[in-house]
C-alpha cells in the first residue's frame, strides 16, 4: 500500500530533504513499486578532474532509495547499502531508478539503478530498508 496519493505529496513532503533539495535532484515518477530521480549535472557537481564527484552519484540513488523505501513503509531508515560504479556518465543529466527487489515485515531490499540522458549505466546501488 503507498504512502503517498500522488507524486506531488511526496514531493512536498521529501523538499525538506535539503541536501538533496540544494544539490538539484528532483522527483520525477512514483508508483507503489518504483520511484525515478534525476539531477541535472553542473559544474558544481563536478571533482578537479572535471568527472561526476562519486559522492553525488551516491546522493542520487540514496534518495531514490529513500523515497521508494518511504513509499512502501513509512518510517523506513537505510540499514546498509552498497553502490558499484559502472562507468562515468558522458550525458547531462543523471536519472535513478529504483525499484523493490523484496518487502518482508521488517526490512525492504531496493535496487537502484543509475545511468545517463544517452543510455549509459553509471551505477547500481543496492539498500536496504529497516522498517521502523
Amino acid at each position: 500500500m503507498a504512502n503517498y496519493d500522488t507524486v506531488e505529496s511526496a514531493r512536498e513532503f521529501f523538499y525538506k530533504d535539503k541536501f538533496a533539495v540544494n544539490a538539484g535532484i528532483t522527483l520525477d515518477e512514483l508508483t507503489e513499486d518504483t520511484a525515478i530521480c534525476s539531477l541535472k549535472i553542473t559544474d558544481d557537481h563536478k571533482n578537479a578532474y572535471g568527472g561526476v564527484m562519486g559522492g553525488v552519484i551516491f546522493t542520487l540513488a540514496d534518495f531514490a532509495f529513500a523515497v521508494l523505501s518511504n513509499q512502501i513503509h513509512q518510517l523506513t531508515v537505510a540499514q546498509q547499502v552498497s553502490i558499484n560504479y559502472l562507468s562515468a556518465p558522458k550525458g547531462e543529466k543523471l536519472i535513478a531508478e529504483a525499484t523493490c527487489r523484496k518487502s518482508g515485515r521488517t526490512s525492504s531490499i531496493v535496487i537502484v539503478n543509475v545511468s545517463d540522458d544517452i543510455g549509459r549505466d553509471v551505477a547500481q546501488f543496492v539498500g536496504t530498508g529497516f522498517k521502523l
